[in-house]
């Protein structure tokens, strides 16, 4: 099976993009919504993501403070900046958050500049 777009049927074969796999499925139990299968891709793209971002900050950090809040705001500006410049990383990130992942961006980037991160992820997911 061939699919422009994600697909899921009954029989477990999953569409992504332009590839297909195999897949086994769960069962339902007591009305359970099926979560459905996690794309792996995904999955490996939020610690790798994570830590692309995690190294732009050190590299940030290196030469802006971070005591205030306005200077926590230059060096989150400043890493969307990167981010938004290396669109592979924008899409992991993107990618990463809409399988459930903005929580774990969130708590992976510990800080408050971890949180304007995230408000500019979900601002690209919403544009997209």
């Amino acid at each position: 099976m061939e699919s422009r777009g994600n697909t899921y049927d009954q029989k477990g074969l999953v569409g992504v993009g332009h590839h297909s796999m195999h897949q086994s499925i769960g069962t339902v139990k007591d009305n359970a919504k099926v979560v459905g299968i996690i794309n792996e891709a995904q999955q490996q793209n939020l610690p790798e993501a994570v830590a692309q971002v995690q190294q732009i900050l050190r590299q940030l950090s290196d030469s802006y403070p971070t005591n205030t809040t306005t200077e926590q705001m230059i060096v989150a500006t400043e890493t969307i900046k990167k981010i938004e410049s290396d669109p592979s990383l924008k899409q992991k990130l993107i990618s990463a958050g809409t399988s459930g992942g903005l929580a774990a961006i969130e708590k992976a980037l510990d800080n408050p500049i971890g949180a304007f991160i995230v408000s500019a992820i979900k601002g690209w997911q919403e544009a997209s």
